[in-house]
């Protein structure tokens, strides 16, 4: 009879704090102050807005420990790109 399968011994992901705070900020700030994405108009603005939602959308999910297993979605929703979601905001408003 063989032994069983056992989980590799690598450490399994858990909370990522940095990225949950992140997507908790930008959750808070979005529906406290919606004027955080507009233009300088007053109109929205869809850049801006994009890049904030998908900081805080990666951020959610590596924040609560969830690690995707296709590479795409993997780059697309991990910490790095809920970090440069958010420097991409930063860089769209000041140059507003």
């Amino acid at each position: 009879m063989e032994a069983p399968l056992t989980p590799s011994s690598s450490r399994q992901p858990g909370l990522h704090w940095p990225s949950l705070w992140v997507a908790v900020l930008i959750m808070i700030g979005g529906t406290l102050y919606p004027p955080l994405m507009t233009n300088a108009a007053g109109r929205a603005d869809h850049v801006l807005a994009l890049s904030l939602f998908w900081a805080m959308s990666a951020g959610f999910i590596r924040g609560v420990g969830f690690v995707p297993t296709f590479w795409l979605w993997r780059g697309l929703f991990s910490g790095w790109s809920c970090t440069l979601g958010v420097l991409v905001a930063v860089y769209v408003k000041s140059t507003h």
